[in-house]
Formats: structure tokens, C-alpha cells, sequence
């Protein structure tokens, strides 16, 4: 990942640059890793090409290509020995082969027989009757699969090589192998013995990426040397060995990331000059008395952070998380004043335009009697509330504040609702509209701990972990589909009561490939299932002027059942909804399921949140239940990483993380934890 045009690599504002494959602790040239694969005996332009393809251009890029398994050629089962649906490598003479072609000649079926002297292995391949080209009867082949039948035994599509004439026994037999990702052109076979010649020729010569930070030593008491890494990744002793090179590469790698984000911390602390926004508290103290209520000590501590940060000498960099309906839009709303008190104006960027405009109507009704102007920006409108002459202003938008046309005079604050909806670039963007203005990123996806300290480690994590006061509980409830006329019947009960109900789906079209529900075709269903209530429609593809009426409608209480998509699940704030109906419920993952279940409970009547779900998998089975379980936002969270992984949470163009070809962020934790201990 580059930098933005037009800011340097070393500006602290700068996109964290994605950690290469031959990263590197020396200058360019110094390091064999940084050679071309030309530099690798018997790889020539042709060859290049084909590494290429696979993004292989340089000896460090071919050195950590990373072997998708490894093969223990040091015993092969026979064939009688082979069981139905386990994997299993066998070695054998082709006795026979061809290819069959069914009537119409639209299918095809390549297939030979392998006998082992013990037994003989179909091996087949579905419509790729070119594959009869490489192989001929009397060929010795390798083959790894799961035999799909044994009368007689049979492959289908199992990974092949054949043993070639002079072939050498240490490397491609009588050891353990590594299968490394090909491409056409390129055998596995082919590239193991280029990676051997690499590592033959460079390998004693890979520098170290991080030498005065890793202790290297002697395994187990110790982790091995990049190199000796390296070579056992590829060419382990024994198989076991492989994961103790992969966890010694992946601490390279989450130390180099560490060392990174503290580089730009430092860059912020020694070049950016902080604007001073501690503010004087003429706007906020009327504006705490205008609230009402009285915020939770949660929110008071935060606060205390924020003004310490508004008033230091180094511009605030603040991750702000929160449970959905914690308070979050108070305490930014709070931060803006403490701006505006000084005299500077502030941007608050969110991802979609109902929650933009959200912002902007929460803003005007707290911020208009200040004298404080409020505009909002989307790219659909434009709005300004307050007098022409107000000074200063709050300007609200979508990504429109970031295109080219928006300007911002004397910008002191920068908020981002909602950071993981946005990529690294575009934040950035939002933040050299200024001259190094403070940053609060805000977040209703909590993150789990290690995640932020490493994901957002240039950033000062600030958590709100209570809920204000007079809130309803919410319950969850997991339901089959035949158990909705039971469901509408409670719908029904809560609309007659005087509550308000959203009924969520996946989709806005049906798919003719599967059976995921959408709104489009379900909207009827919905309305004679609760009529006499009004039901309304909402999802992305309509228009924003036709979005705003139905959402302000749904406000209003005019409109008492909204159909949507997930175009709702942040930034509506209706305390009289109380029932939340998700259908197809497998189809979302748990930070996606809480965040709609935030729409409801805001308010002080008790709701409801009814998850309608095929579960036919125990993954979603686990999923659901502990959605039923827990209401904590920041359980779920630790929950959503073990199931589904960090990229449900946070994916590589919101966080600027750069990729990770060894380490991964949920089995790894305690080896980051580790690496944070070295870096400081």
C-alpha cells in the first residue's frame, strides 16, 4: 500500500505502508532477498513470467512463498491400504489410461490406473481431457487425495507427479516435501526444485529483519535464525517442525508492523504542533444542563481523556469504542464544543448518508441555540441550519467531505463515526484537510484488546463501558422459520401496544441460487402478516430523497414497521421501536447481528430482537446461541474473532494493516503479545 499523492511516507498522517515480502532492516542492494528470480540458477525470463503470476518477482518474494501443505514421502500407503474420504499418498506405474467422452461431446472424463502391486487406484479428472498429454502408460506417478469410492478405489482430481528418471531422492522423495501454490506452467514439482536452488544459494545469507530485538537461539530454548526459518518452512526434518518456522517468521512480521506504528506515533509527537481546543466550558456547561440527564461516570472519565488530549501539545489521535447506545454522539458531541469554545471548526465523516444526516439533526437541535452554524454534506445535499454569520461551524457528512471540492477553514477536530466503515486513506484524507487537526475515530464494533493495541496502536483507545441509565433490557430470542406466524402474532401484540418494529433481511433481490429472503419480495408478506399497520420500505438502492421521507416517516411514528436491509444498522435512533425481527439470520456474522440489535432497547419500555434462522451448521448454531446468551458488545467481539476470524471484525483497507503471510491475528495472539513486549 503506497502513500497518499501528495503527503510523504514520513509525514505521521501518512498510510501505514504495507510490510513487503523482503522487508528489510538494510539498504536496497545490501540484502540477496532483493535480487531478481533471474538471480536463481536455471530461472530465466520465461520462468520469471510464470513466478510472476504468482507475485514471486524477487529471491525474499520466492523465499517466503509460503508452502500451502507439506508431504511425508517417507512412507507410502499402499493402495489395499486406502480408506474412503482420508487423504492419502501413493506411489505407483500408470497401466492404463484415456479419455471417455459422453454423447454430445459436452463432458469428459480423463482417467488411469495406477498399480502399486498391491492394488490398483483410478485416478480421474472431470472434463479436462487435456491432462491426457502428461501422462503415458508406463509412468511412475505420486498421487495425493481422498479415494471417494473403493469399488475399486478411486480419485477424483488428486494432485499428481510423476518420478522422474535421475530425480534426487533428498528433494523430491524420501523426505518430507513441501506443495507450494503453482500456476499453469509452473508444476509444483518445478518450482520445490527452484525454491531448493534459492535457498541452496541465498539462503545462508538472509539478513536478519529485526536482530536487536529478537532473542534467537538454539530451539526449543530459543527460536531460530531468519534463515534457519526460512529453509525449515520449505524443507522441515519432521513435519512438526514447519509451525516453529512459521511462528519465528511470524514475529518478524508483528514486529515489523509494531516498530511501524510506533514510528508514526514518534513522527506526530516530534513534527505536529497540537491546536489548542481545551475550550472554556461556555458552550458545554449550558449544553450539559440543555441534555436533561446526567452523563454516566463512563462518559465523564472519557471525556476527561478527550479535553487532556484537546489541550496537550501533541494533536489527539483517540479510538473511541462504545456499545451501541453507550452514549458515543454525546461525547463527540461534548468534543466539538470543547473545538468550537476555541474558536475552530469541525468535520464529523460517517459512512451513509441516513446516519449522516442522523448526526446532522442531533447537532442542530444541541449545537443551533449555542450560535453555533451546523451544515451538513452528502452527495445528494446540502444543508446549513444557523445563522450565515454563525461562527464557527460543525460541518456533517458522508464522503463528500473528502472529495476535492471540500474546504475547511481553521479545522481544529476531525470525527470519524463508525472508522471500520472506512479505509485508512479516506480517514486520512478527512484529516489533511487541515493543518494536523485532532482525530476522534468512534467505533460501536467493540475490539477485542489486542486487536486495538496492535491494529490501532498509533491511536490512544478510550472505552465506554457502561450504559446510560432508563434504558429497556433487550431480550433475544432464536427462532426456526416455522415459527413465524408465532412471531408476527408478538409483532402484532407490541404495534397494538403503541410500539414500533423493523424487520431486517439480507438482501434487496432474491437470488435465484439460493434461498436468502429480501425485501423486495418480501414487503407484501410483511404487510399482510401485520396489517392494518403501516409498513414501510428501506434499503441502499433507493434514492436519498425517497430514504429521508421513509426514515422520517418511521420517526414520526407515521410509518410503524420498517422492511430494510442492513442500511439500518447504524445510526437509527428511534426510542419507540422495540421489536427487531432478523430473518435469515445465519447470514450475518455476530458484530453485524448486535450492531441491529443496538436499534432497539433505546428507549424504556423492554424489546425485543427475534432471530429467524435455518441453522444448519453447528457454526451457525453457536453463533445464534451466543447471540441469545449476551448482550455485551465486547464478548461478542472475542466471540466474532475465535469464529469468523479479525477480518469480520477489521479488515486490511480499514485498519492500513499490511497483509500477513505467516502470522494470523487469532492463533497469534499470544506471540503479538509477545512482540509488543519487545518493541515497548
Amino acid at each position: 500500500m503506497k502513500p497518499a499523492i501528495g503527503l510523504p511516507a514520513t509525514h505521521p498522517d501518512a498510510i501505514l505502508p504495507a510490510v513487503s515480502a523482503t522487508d528489510r532492516t538494510t539498504e536496497p542492494g545490501d540484502s540477496p532477498m532483493d535480487l531478481p528470480v533471474t538471480a536463481i540458477p536455471g530461472v530465466g525470463a520465461e520462468r520469471a513470467a510464470q513466478l510472476r503470476r504468482l507475485d514471486v518477482v524477487t529471491v525474499g518474494d520466492l523465499l517466503l512463498h509460503r508452502p500451502r501443505r507439506h508431504e511425508d514421502r517417507r512412507a507410502f500407503l499402499p493402495i489395499r491400504g486406502v480408506k474412503l474420504g482420508e487423504p492419502a499418498l501413493a506411489r505407483g506405474r500408470i497401466i492404463a489410461a484415456g479419455v471417455n467422452r459422453f454423447r454430445g461431446g459436452t463432458r469428459s472424463v480423463y482417467e488411469f490406473i495406477l498399480d502399486d502391486g498391491t492394488a490398483r487406484l483410478h485416478c480421474r479428472w472431470w472434463n479436462l481431457p487435456f491432462m491426457e498429454r502428461f501422462f503415458a502408460v508406463g509412468d511412475e506417478v505420486m498421487v495425493f487425495g481422498k479415494p471417494n469410492s473403493l469399488r475399486p478405489p478411486t480419485m477424483d482430481h488428486p494432485e499428481t507427479e510423476k518420478v522422474e528418471a535421475g530425480d534426487e531422492a533428498p528433494l523430491h522423495l524420501d523426505r518430507v516435501v513441501p506443495v507450494h501454490p503453482a500456476t499453469e506452467g509452473l508444476s509444483t514439482r518445478v518450482l520445490r526444485s527452484i525454491v531448493w536452488r534459492a535457498i541452496e544459494r541465498f539462503g545462508a545469507a538472509v539478513p536478519e529483519r529485526v536482530p536487536a530485538l529478537v532473542p534467537v537461539g538454539p530451539a526449543p530454548d530459543g527460536w531460530p535464525s531468519r534463515a534457519e526459518a526460512i529453509r525449515t518452512l520449505h524443507f522441515p526434518v519432521e513435519p512438526a517442525d514447519v509451525e516453529r518456522a512459521r511462528e519465528r517468521l511470524s514475529l518478524d512480521e508483528f514486529v515489523a508492523l509494531l516498530l511501524e506504528i510506533r514510528r508514526r506515533r514518534r513522527n506526530l509527537e516530534l513534527h505536529a504542533r497540537a491546536i489548542p481546543c481545551g475550550g472554556d466550558n461556555r458552550f458545554i456547561r449550558p449544553f450539559l444542563v440543555s441534555l436533561g440527564f446526567r452523563l454516566t461516570d463512563a462518559q465523564t472519565r472519557v471525556l476527561r481523556e478527550i479535553r487532556a488530549d484537546l489541550s496537550g501539545a501533541v494533536p489527539m489521535r483517540r479510538l473511541l469504542q462504545g456499545d451501541v447506545g453507550s452514549g458515543k454522539t454525546v461525547v463527540a458531541a461534548c468534543a466539538a464544543l470543547m473545538a468550537a469554545e476555541g474558536g475552530w471548526n469541525v468535520a464529523v465523516m460517517a459512512p451513509t448518508e441516513i446516519l449522516a444526516a442522523q448526526w446532522a439533526a442531533n447537532l442542530t437541535r444541541w449545537f443551533v441555540p449555542l450560535g453555533i452554524a451546523v451544515d451538513l454534506r452528502t452527495g445528494s445535499q446540502k444543508e446549513a441550519a444557523g445563522a450565515p454569520g454563525s461562527a464557527p461551524r460543525i460541518t456533517v457528512g458522508t464522503h463528500a467531505l473528502i472529495q476535492r471540492g471540500a474546504t475547511f477553514d481553521r479545522l481544529g477536530l476531525v470525527v470519524i463515526d463508525e472508522q471500520h466503515k472506512f479505509g485508512v486513506a479516506q480517514r486520512e484524507a478527512l484529516v489533511r484537510k487541515g493543518r494536523y487537526p485532532h482525530l476522534l475515530v468512534m467505533t460501536a464494533t467493540p475490539i477485542p484488546r489486542t486487536l486495538a493495541l496492535s491494529l490501532y496502536g498509533d491511536l490512544d483507545v478510550s472505552v465506554i463501558d457502561s450504559m446510560p441509565s432508563g434504558r429497556g433490557r433487550i431480550r433475544t430470542h432464536v427462532r426456526g422459520t416455522d415459527a413465524l406466524p408465532k412471531v408476527w402474532e408478538f409483532v402484532r401484540r407490541e404495534l397494538e401496544a403503541g410500539r414500533q418494529a423493523y424487520v431486517v433481511y439480507a438482501r434487496v433481490d432474491e437470488s435465484e441460487h439460493d434461498e436468502v429472503k429480501a425485501v423486495t419480495r418480501e414487503l407484501d408478506r410483511v404487510r399482510a402478516a401485520l396489517a392494518p399497520h403501516s409498513v414501510g420500505l428501506l434499503h441502499g438502492q433507493m434514492p436519498p430523497r425517497d430514504k429521508d421521507k421513509v426514515m422520517e416517516s418511521f420517526r414520526s411514528g407515521t410509518t410503524r414497521v420498517l422492511v430494510a436491509t442492513t442500511v439500518i444498522e447504524v445510526g437509527v435512533d428511534v426510542a419507540n421501536a422495540t421489536v427487531m425481527v432478523i430473518e435469515n439470520a445465519e447470514q450475518f456474522g455476530l458484530a453485524q447481528l448486535h450492531q441491529l440489535r443496538g436499534r432497539v432497547g433505546r428507549g424504556a419500555h423492554e424489546s425485543h430482537c427475534i432471530l429467524v434462522a435455518e441453522q444448519k451448521t453447528d457454526a451457525s448454531k453457536q453463533r445464534l446461541a451466543i447471540m441469545a446468551a449476551t448482550n455485551d458488545g465486547f464478548e461478542l467481539a472475542e466471540a466474532d474473532l475465535r469464529l469468523r476470524g479479525a477480518g469480520e471484525l477489521v479488515g486490511k483497507a480499514q485498519s492500513g494493516m499490511p497483509p500477513m503471510r505467516f502470522g494470523d491475528l487469532q492463533a497469534d495472539r499470544a506471540l503479538l503479545e509477545r512482540a509488543r513486549g519487545w518493541v515497548g
